[in-house]
């Protein structure tokens, strides 16, 4: 028997399994670093799969177009968002959190100018809405004056204009400032208790 009649088996399913999160992460990366340097609408599918190292068809297969893969991004980011988040929600003193949100924005704000003011700002909302929701129907104290789901809206819709108004902002107000801004529009109005 020669080496052509011997059959490869196939990868197993762990190794496929496998491979196909590592394409996935590196896609992610690829396009999250390509955010820092250019405009979302300036990049293209051939720069995304060459950054990632991954076949141009390999990522057909897995997305219809970048902006599938930027909302696999955004969704990714608004858990990170929202980790930060949580602790509002626990806490007498918000500044810390919203400092620390605030901070994480700027550090990432190449992205966060692409998320929301670009083509995702949409469903960047939504998203962030929806998982917003999900998390304060289990952790979010329902005797408080106002509705649960209103206070998460109002907070959400407030926090996602504020923050897009700063990425644009010819001459933005630092993280400090900013997130007293933040705190005081999206948070204390709706967080601070009854009169």
């Amino acid at each position: 028997m020669n080496h052509f009649d011997m059959q490869l088996s196939p990868p197993s399913r762990r190794e496929s399994g496998k491979r196909i999160a590592r394409t996935h992460a590196a896609l992610l990366d690829a396009l999250l670093l390509l955010l820092e340097e250019k405009a979302f609408e300036q990049i293209t599918v051939k720069e995304i799969t060459g950054r990632a190292k991954v076949g141009y068809a390999t990522f057909f297969r897995r997305y219809p177009d970048k902006e599938a893969l930027l909302h696999d991004l955004a969704a990714q980011e608004i858990q990170n968002l929202l980790t930060m988040t949580l602790p509002i929600f626990h806490t007498a003193d918000t500044t810390a959190s919203t400092q620390a949100l605030c901070a994480y924005v700027w550090k990432h704000r190449k992205l966060w100018r692409a998320l929301l003011t670009g083509g995702a700002a949409a469903t960047l909302k939504e998203e962030y809405l929806r998982l917003a929701l999900q998390v304060a129907e289990q952790q979010i104290d329902s005797d408080a004056w106002l509705p649960v789901d209103l206070a998460v809206r109002f907070s959400v819709t407030a926090l996602v204009e504020t923050l897009s108004w700063w990425l644009i902002h010819d001459a933005p107000p630092n993280v400090e400032a900013m997130a007293g801004i933040v705190n005081r529009l999206a948070v204390q109005p709706v967080f601070s208790p009854a009169d």
